[in-house]
């Protein structure tokens, strides 16, 4: 198997859930950013996938290298517009659904930017917001984070009205501010202009799609698994919150973008994979890697750069009231993940 058909079986699943109007979304114009990232490309492939005739811009950086990284029977249904000249690019047009999906990760980025990175929170958000309201979009759905929930320490379920204690002034939470102001100026739109926007908060999402270079835990454990080595955690690993597989955040955007009612946000995760850290390093250990590493502590690290130790047990009851459920668990989340991965580096090492 190579490592696009894990993508292509994603695909395939994610047009199964049969809580979706799949009609509904056929002929239809999309416009979406952060469509080269791990959730957005694989929503445009499975809108690309469902109706030919419909057809996605997505918002790049760079659209030459964008267009590069889908499968080319794709690109007819396709185009790549920079954020460099946007609003000239696409002045006026009308877009039946606007995705915004872009945004920074790095939390290494963060803590050193994080004067950019609040604007360009702000910065893309409104722009896409002024978009929807001058080509009357039909619906708008922001993606946002759990991290806009703080470092919250209970076990119980966090629905989307749980306040938050993120710590103001601290540069790194300059990215769940700049995520709060985001939603709050979606929340704007809806009151002022009365645009269809909704936003969806998903936690740490993972699967088939993962970057070797991505620095994030499951990918850093992933990789560990892969070569052999013992996972080092930097922490005690005491940071306890849920996950959510990529194709199952796919299906609750476009669940949102149908059913998602205007100026509420809506939480996404699976709720039966509430997990610590050092928990999740030593599944990956014992099942994964099947007990040849092991999980090592180095906590005389510099931890500046990561949130703060939380327990986070997010309530998805609001998503899975409009009817949507996830389908894929931690393990499978984990296994696909590695083996795309490994096919992945398997496909570099023979071209």
């Amino acid at each position: 198997m190579d490592a696009q058909r894990y993508i292509e079986e994603d695909i395939a699943n994610i047009l199964k859930a049969d809580f979706i109007d799949w009609n509904g979304f056929k002929g239809r114009s999309f416009l979406v950013s952060g469509g080269t990232g791990l959730i957005g490309k694989l929503l445009v492939e499975t809108i690309v996938r469902n109706d030919a005739g419909s057809h996605v811009t997505v918002i790049t950086r760079d659209a030459e290298r964008a267009s590069s990284a889908f499968p080319e029977a794709y690109l007819p249904s396709l185009s790549f517009v920079e954020w460099n000249g946007l609003e000239d690019s696409i002045s006026g047009r009308h877009f039946d659904y606007i995705v915004h999906a872009a945004s920074p990760t790095s939390s290494k980025y963060f803590v050193a930017n994080p004067v950019e990175t609040i604007n360009e929170m702000f910065g893309t958000t409104s722009r896409l917001l002024e978009i929807a309201r001058i080509g009357g979009s039909d619906k708008f759905v922001y993606i946002s984070s759990i991290e806009v929930y703080g470092s919250p320490h209970t076990d119980e379920p966090i629905p989307e009205s749980f306040g938050s204690n993120v710590d103001i002034m601290s540069p790194r939470s300059s990215y769940p501010e700049g995520k709060r102001i985001a939603e709050n100026l979606c929340a704007a739109y809806v009151s002022e202009y009365g645009i269809n926007a909704s936003t969806i908060r998903p936690t740490l999402t993972f699967g088939a799609g993962i970057g070797e270079k991505e620095s994030r835990v499951f990918a850093y454990f992933a990789r560990c698994a892969i070569n052999g080595e013992d996972i080092v955690l930097k922490t005690k690993g005491q940071t306890k919150r849920n996950y959510l597989y990529t194709a199952d955040a796919v299906t609750a955007i476009l669940k949102v973008l149908q059913d998602g009612k205007p100026g509420e946000a809506y939480n996404a995760a699976n709720e039966e994979t509430y997990c610590t850290i050092a928990e999740m390093a030593g599944f990956v250990a014992d099942e994964i890697a099947e007990g040849r590493i092991s999980v090592r502590y180095d906590l005389g690290a510099d931890t500046s750069m990561f949130a703060p130790e939380m327990h986070l047990n997010l309530s998805a009851a609001k998503l899975r009231a409009l009817g949507w459920h996830p389908e894929i668990g931690i393990d499978e989340s984990l296994r696909r993940m590695i083996g795309h991965m490994e096919m992945e580096r398997k496909s570099h090492a023979e071209g």
